[in-house]
């Protein structure tokens, strides 16, 4: 991955000086920045030297997304143009910088907590089922059978119990994680909407116009926000929150992807067609 890191920044870096601006200007280009920033969220922990599971959700995507963006549906986007007048500000780099930073953040936090709702289902359907097989058992036969049964169980459940123990703290590395990584994706998102607002201002004489782009946007920072209160709130299970999480990821995709299909709005520059 550290390989991938500096081939993409020097992608970024060379188009960057033929373009004669930041390469954020379509959707072809956002999608390498979106794949340098899931590479430098691998990378910035193994500095620290912190042990975590962001390498299993960060690479994949990383390579996913270079992948498409470099696929046959993006050639034409992918030729240099002119830079578009609404986009010829000092603003483009900021906002939209912001924005996709927030965006790779808050898909690896999502799929972080997605992991986690698999993992806490999984046990809890296999409890389930082993509770149920037991009592049919236990009923079906005389008192020594249920005897020895019980003495199997007992000794199987020093076993089970270590098992448990590292499953729960597997779930919980995966809640810290989340929430640590879904926090900065946040704060990011945060700064580039406000960022937005500002050059909206300043080129459409408005600071929202509630074009689809905007709209999913706010919706984005809701889904997030919630999620974060339903963190920090005691009352709430730990799978509740990364419920929220979950339906962010999928509100994400939409906004960022999803709405560049539509092609309308004052966002349509970034918009591509399927052929």
């Amino acid at each position: 991955m550290i390989a991938t890191f500096f081939c993409i920044t020097g992608l970024l870096v060379t188009r960057w000086i033929y373009l004669g601006h930041f390469p954020l200007s379509d959707l072809y280009e956002s999608l390498i920045f979106l794949s340098w920033s899931f590479s430098i969220i691998h990378i910035v922990p193994y500095f620290k030297k912190h042990k975590n599971n962001l390498s299993a959700i960060t690479a994949p995507s990383a390579i996913f997304t270079q992948g498409f963006a470099t696929s046959g549906l993006l050639t034409e986007m992918s030729q240099s143009e002119i830079l578009v007048p609404a986009l010829q500000s000092q603003w483009l780099m900021m906002h939209v910088s912001m924005m996709v930073l927030g965006y790779a953040a808050l898909l690896c936090g999502s799929l972080l907590s997605v992991a986690l709702l698999v993992i806490t289902f999984r046990q809890d359907i296999r409890i389930l089922c082993k509770k149920n097989h037991f009592l049919k058992k236990s009923f079906s036969v005389d008192e020594i059978q249920y005897i020895t049964k019980g003495n199997n169980v007992l000794q199987s459940t020093s076993f089970l119990s270590v098992r448990n123990y590292y499953r729960a703290q597997f779930i919980q590395q995966l809640d810290h994680w989340s929430y640590r990584v879904i926090s900065l994706g946040f704060l990011f998102l945060t700064i580039g909407i406000l960022s937005g607002a500002v050059w909206a201002n300043e080129a459409w004489g408005s600071y929202w116009n509630w074009d689809p782009k905007e709209t999913w946007a706010f919706i984005t920072w809701t889904i997030f926000a919630i999620y974060l209160h339903t963190r920090t709130n005691i009352n709430f299970q730990v799978t509740n929150s990364a419920i929220v999480a979950s339906m962010g990821f999928l509100i994400i995709w939409i906004c960022y992807f999803g709405v560049n299909l539509l092609g309308i709005g004052l966002h349509s520059y970034g918009s591509f067609t399927l052929t």
